[in-house]
């Protein structure tokens, strides 16, 4: 068994053994070798701040699994670290000192608490006790407690029938050196690794479907998203703020805390309007936004740009538009949504909470002085020669130096305040 300071990983003990727990299994972070154990502590230190508003909060890390202790509802707290990414499934469990009196008399207790969900004696309902010796050190093999543990809860329940292949219910056994973890239940995670782990992003959140959920995938592969939106004032309202800020309070239940940077974006939209060729509009806002994230990127210290570009969906993201738009930063631009249908993004934004929020019928800033006939296949040279015609260096420096920054954590904490011009 492992143990540290750094995320509460305590050593069990007979006062957590009082505590309400959750068995956590995670799938891609075993698969990391001898980096494992840095993995294991960003996800228990994500799960920590999931649930910073419980009392009483620890986490034991032990091989290939963590248990969490926590006082107050186990049903609520579960739910919380369903939504953390690396975890492949949770489960209520209950612990007992690794004696074979202990195991069955708790596998018995457990078999009567799903009978009695049921409303059942046991008659006709199958089960079947599957247990896991994490160390060989119990004197009992895997096989033969199954066999105890089965006929002890048989004893009590004459009614139930064995059936090994999908039973009704499974009673599941894990036997580690000095205890033992039982269950009957598994809540699937959103699998991924845990955020932090790839380092920092800067996402462009739009009010739409596509960028919340590239948001999401990209937070599913380990990094840390900064979120930055840009703002029309006053060609588009208040309302239409206040929808960015839903969708980030719908994504800080994957990521503990988030970062919303919001920039002021109408004057440089009335210099392309006023100075550039209609049909490139479009393509000179999607590059401005992209020199504007790259000056947040240098400000967050993150390595790379999220965008919720999908490849031939509309106007501004055929292939020779991704291009032009994408030569205007330095940072790498990473589209997780650049093979995905349509209707793919959708299942996604429904399944993670922000479709609702990205459908209310606000517009966005890119609907301002919107080309009639824009460009299909904007080309770099002219995209530069156009944002000659007027001091663009000039105004993305204003609008970073008057963006609003609004901190969110998974408590629903909220605060937003101006950008420090220094």
């Amino acid at each position: 068994m492992e143990h540290g300071t750094g995320t509460d990983l305590l050593v069990e003990s007979d006062q957590d053994l009082k505590m309400s727990r959750i068995l956590v299994r995670y799938g891609e972070l075993a698969l990391r070798g001898k980096n494992r154990g840095e993995y294991e502590k960003l996800l228990a230190l994500n799960i920590k701040r999931m649930l910073a508003d419980f009392e009483k909060v620890s986490i034991t890390r032990m091989r290939g699994r963590l248990i969490i202790h926590c006082s107050g509802e186990v049903s609520e707290a579960m739910d919380r670290v369903c939504d953390a990414f690396g975890v492949h499934s949770v489960s209520p469990c209950f612990s007992v000192p690794a004696k074979i009196e202990a195991i069955r008399a708790e596998a018995v207790r457990l078999m009567g608490e799903e009978l009695s969900e049921r409303s059942s004696d046991g008659s006709g309902v199958t089960f079947r006790i599957q247990t896991r010796r994490a160390e060989k050190v119990f004197p009992m093999n895997s096989s033969e407690i199954n066999r105890d543990v089965g006929s002890a809860v048989l004893d009590v329940y004459p009614g139930l029938k064995v059936k090994l292949k999908n039973p009704e219910i499974m009673v599941e056994v894990e036997v580690r050196t000095s205890i033992a973890h039982l269950y009957t239940k598994r809540l699937p995670g959103p699998l991924g690794l845990p955020v932090t782990s790839a380092g920092k992003v800067v996402s462009l959140l739009s009010g739409g479907i596509d960028s919340p959920v590239a948001s999401y995938l990209a937070m599913k592969r380990g990094c840390e998203v900064v979120l930055i939106n840009y703002h029309s004032y006053p060609f588009i309202g208040e309302a239409s703020k206040e929808k960015v800020i839903a969708l980030a309070r719908r994504l800080v239940k994957y990521q503990p805390r988030i970062r919303l940077h919001i920039i002021p974006f109408a004057e440089i939209q009335k210099e392309v309007k006023r100075t550039a060729f209609e049909s490139y509009r479009t393509v000179l806002y999607r590059r401005a936004m992209q020199k504007i994230a790259g000056r947040i990127a240098s400000i967050e210290g993150a390595l790379a740009l999220v965008t919720g570009d999908c490849l031939g969906q509309v106007a501004s993201q055929s292939l020779e538009n991704l291009h032009c738009i994408g030569s205007a930063t330095k940072y790498q631009v990473l589209r997780p949504l650049v093979s995905y249908d349509k209707t793919e993004v959708i299942d996604i934004a429904r399944r993670i909470g922000t479709f609702d929020t990205s459908i209310l019928p606000e517009p966005d800033c890119c609907t301002v002085f919107q080309p009639r006939r824009p460009v299909i296949r904007g080309v770099v040279a002219k995209a530069e020669e156009l944002e000659a015609n007027f001091d663009l260096d000039r105004l993305i420096q204003e609008a970073v130096e008057q963006r609003e920054i609004v901190r969110l954590d998974c408590q629903g904490r909220e605060s937003r305040r101006m950008a420090d011009k220094s």
